[in-house]
């Protein structure tokens, strides 16, 4: 198999025994879109991947993208959430690296935000309920600073709202 070119070779070995462990192949568009995935600095979609592929000149399918992004999920190397729209955002996992976020329903900003005294009260939350917390997604939704200042409809506002997952 062929080696990816990602930060950390745990990576790489994390992700070819997944696809061992499966009886997948390695292919070279997995390991170009791997590539790109990490080379990522925010939260994409998969469209956004396939496009900044596309314009790189390599001829990923849709379909390759969508379903290495599964994988990838599955595999634990990218994290998947969606922010109250239509579609999933994704983003590279690197290391236990954790952290949460801010969602602007006006802009759709996103900003990530990590508070080790939030975490350490959901930690003492679990234990007061004797419970093992396995995953974890803390999200806020309202205004950016930016989209505070000016004129928003609220009834897009409204309706943003109630589209969201309870």
């Amino acid at each position: 198999m062929r080696k990816l070119k990602i930060e950390r070779p745990e990576e790489q070995q994390r992700f070819e025994s997944f696809l061992r462990s499966r009886q997948l192949k390695l292919t070279g568009e997995r390991l170009e879109l791997v590539e790109e995935v990490f080379g990522q600095a925010h939260h994409f979609d998969a469209d956004q991947l396939h496009m900044a592929l596309k314009q790189k000149g390599k001829g990923i399918s849709r379909a390759t993208v969508y379903r290495t992004l599964d994988l990838l999920v599955q595999c634990g190397l990218v994290r998947k959430s969606s922010f109250g729209d239509q579609h999933a955002h994704y983003e590279a996992v690197r290391s236990n690296e954790h952290h949460d976020h801010l969602i602007c329903l006006n802009c759709d900003a996103i900003i990530e935000f990590f508070r080790p005294d939030l975490e350490a009260l959901q930690e003492q939350i679990c234990q007061e309920f004797t419970f093992k917390p396995m995953h974890h997604s803390h999200q806020i939704f309202g205004l950016c600073k930016a989209c505070q200042s000016k004129a928003t409809d609220d009834t897009v506002l409204a309706h943003r709202l109630s589209q969201l997952s309870t």
